[in-house]
């Protein structure tokens, strides 16, 4: 049983991928992040050397992570509390999340980050589906701190080359669709992501994106709510705030009440 100061891999796994989730700090020596060089989903890497420095920029509550759960992890949440940040320990560390199947984010698949330590990505303007969707699982699996560019399609290869962004959900590019599979698809299977929540939404958005609404019933409702966000918003950027409660709806359904039903009248009295 975790200690008032640890939170389990089972409980953490609860948060990730939600709008409440903590900030994850992974803090593993060079030595034991080499020797598996993947990430819990949304953390980010910082010297546990270094934790006066960038501890005070951080946004708690947080988890700290390190090899086994021990004393670099304590350590640094004991300095993160000292700084008045609510921090605790992943119990039994990055080892323990690996054995209880938690997933991992292959750090070699992540683009490079700015100055400020951000994921930058570009895309067309006036998002719909995928480039949407692309930036909620980024945000929620992967940096929750991502950037996202979106600019006329045609000026999207050279925007990504000269501001150093990632291009996403334009042909010819790494991170687009493959086949019938979606952008969303494929970031899903390059992240390590194959969780079953993740893969049914990856069908509903699929469906929708392509216009195959066969493929799931909730696609058609996902289509809707797509199509009425964009004519709701001018802006880009203020409709990708909007659709990502929209996608933070859709995933907790997938994950936890798909076999809810709803109907009225409720139950009468004494029935």
């Amino acid at each position: 049983m975790p200690s008032f100061t640890e939170i389990s891999p089972e409980k953490l796994s609860r948060l990730i991928g939600t709008r409440g989730a903590p900030t994850l700090v992974d803090v593993r020596n060079d030595e034991d992040f080499s020797a598996d060089p993947r990430l819990v989903p949304g953390s980010f890497r910082r010297p546990f050397a270094e934790v006066a420095e960038w501890g005070q920029g951080l946004a708690g509550p947080a988890v700290v992570i390190c090899d086994h759960g021990a004393k670099l992890s304590h350590g640094v949440a004991a300095h993160l509390r000292a700084m008045g940040v609510a921090a605790e320990t992943l119990e039994g560390g990055f080892k323990a999340w690996i054995a209880a199947g938690g997933p991992a984010v292959p750090e070699e698949k992540l683009p490079p980050r700015d100055r400020q330590g951000r994921t930058v990505w570009v895309t067309r303007a006036r998002p719909k589906i995928d480039r949407i969707a692309c930036p909620w699982l980024i945000r929620r699996f992967v940096d929750p701190s991502a950037v996202f560019l979106f600019v006329v399609a045609s000026e999207v290869a050279m925007v990504a080359d000269r501001f150093g962004a990632t291009p996403f959900d334009i042909e010819d590019v790494f991170w687009s669709h493959r086949g019938e599979r979606c952008s969303f698809d494929t970031m899903i299977e390059e992240f390590g992501l194959e969780s079953e929540p993740l893969l049914r939404l990856a069908t509903i958005v699929r469906a929708a994106d392509t216009s195959r609404l066969d493929l799931a019933p909730e696609a058609a409702g996902l289509l809707a709510a797509s199509l009425g966000l964009s004519r709701m918003y001018t802006d880009d950027l203020e409709q990708l705030e909007a659709g990502m409660v929209l996608y933070d709806a859709f995933y907790r359904w997938c994950r936890d009440a798909t076999e809810e039903t709803h109907n009225w009248p409720s139950a009468k009295k004494g029935a």
